[in-house]
């Protein structure tokens, strides 16, 4: 059965998904929803464009929405709202507000019958399962997750919602000697500003107050205040001479012990290095939305996370495939 995407916003994760749909035979791309004047988006070959206020209309003839706004504005009201119309999938990755938003998000879709994924992606998302399956293993074990070296779409679009701000882009940078204390084995304590630094390159608006848009972003919470952070104001011509690649990926490590007496330690990791962040998200979201519509025509509703649905559901594969060639 092919499964009908919708994706709501045409931005970066956006024109993934339209990108990777293709890759996927049992899907097919229905259109992409805009809030900008839809005349003026150039949306790949063949692919319908609709203004966002439209989406209600098709509410009966798309399976699954992929929602690929910014988790800083945007996801919080757009979940709930689109639940309550369509099976979605988003990728909110504000890890403090995850519980919050799973619960404004389960209520709505509970109420109209419908299947929500959230916090889909590779972080929240694939490094979660890579944290869930380690500490099952090694229940005597500590985690560590690196992000970077790479820019973070979600942070890069929480600086540009700052007042004076053009663009931006925000790069993760692990620290070298923290990663490699974690592979050590050894169970190393590391505060959230031992493991990572963060660099900012933004193009500020003629006039605008930059120790101001500084200050916003260095004490920002959730997102910057934790960490050592560096800003740099640059020129748009900078900006897109020298970031304009969306490079990201990270390692998950968990770290244990086996044996009667813990005696053997025990490290086990996983890695993503990704020339296109969007893209491989947008792999990421296509793999899951198969799975959501699957769960929705079997009568699973309300709000759920990756935590939920096994691997299987994420296959265009049938299980006996699965069995014979994967397990």
């Amino acid at each position: 059965m092919t499964v009908k995407i919708g994706v709501l916003g045409y931005g970066n994760l956006g024109r993934g998904i339209e990108s990777e749909i293709r890759k996927n035979p049992d899907m097919e791309l229905y259109g992409v929803f805009t809030r900008r004047d839809k005349a003026s988006v150039k949306a790949a070959e063949g692919t319908r464009v609709f203004n966002i206020e439209e989406a209600a209309d098709h509410k009966d003839d798309i399976d699954v929405m992929i929602l690929c706004g910014g988790s800083a504005t945007d996801l919080p009201k757009q979940t709930p709202e689109y639940a309550s119309m369509f099976n979605v999938v988003d990728s909110f990755d504000t890890h403090a507000n995850i519980s919050e938003h799973f619960d404004s998000v389960c209520a709505s879709a509970l109420k109209a019958g419908k299947t929500a994924l959230i916090s889909c992606g590779w972080d929240p998302g694939m490094f979660s399962l890579a944290r869930l399956y380690g500490s099952c293993i090694l229940p005597s074990g500590k985690d560590y997750t690196f992000w970077g070296k790479g820019i973070s779409q979600g942070h890069s679009d929480a600086i540009r919602r700052i007042e004076g701000v053009l663009d931006a882009r925000q790069y993760t940078i692990p620290v070298k000697e923290a990663l490699e204390a974690a592979k050590s084995g050894e169970k190393p304590e590391l505060t959230t500003r031992q493991k990572h630094t963060r660099e900012c390159f933004v193009v500020a608006k003629d006039g605008a107050d930059l120790e101001a848009i500084e200050s916003q972003i260095v004490n920002m919470p959730n997102y910057f205040a934790d960490y050592d952070t560096t800003v740099h104001f640059v020129t748009m011509e900078e900006l897109k001479r020298d970031h304009s690649g969306m490079p990201h990926g990270g390692t998950v490590i968990r770290s244990g012990e086996t044996g009667p007496e813990n005696e053997y330690k025990d490290v086990i990791e996983y890695k993503l290095k990704l020339d296109s962040n969007p893209y491989f998200t947008s792999s990421v979201l296509l793999a899951f939305a198969r799975a959501v519509a699957r769960l929705n025509r079997e009568g699973k509703t309300g709000a759920l996370t990756v935590f939920d649905i096994a691997p299987a559901y994420l296959s265009p594969l049938s299980g006996e495939e699965l069995r014979k060639h994967m397990l």
